[in-house]
């Protein structure tokens, strides 16, 4: 049987020669892209907001047509 120590091992140093092989943002490219990605989650917090304020009145107005 394998030791599962020995993969272990060899998980996390193939890990980390990966993370290096990898491109890390600098500061000002990490602050664009987080505001990127707020402006984003703001655009679509609106459209989801704004559809279910539809949906909800739609769903109203056809209730209240009904009863």
């Amino acid at each position: 049987m394998a030791n599962p120590f020995a993969k272990l091992r060899l998980f996390y140093s193939e890990t980390a020669i990966e993370l290096k092989k990898s491109h890390w943002p600098d500061a000002k490219e990490l602050r664009e892209l987080t505001m990127v990605v707020v402006v984003g989650i703001i655009i679509i917090g609106a459209f989801i907001s704004l559809a279910d304020f539809a949906l909800f009145n739609v769903v109203n107005l056809f209730t209240t047509l009904v009863s």
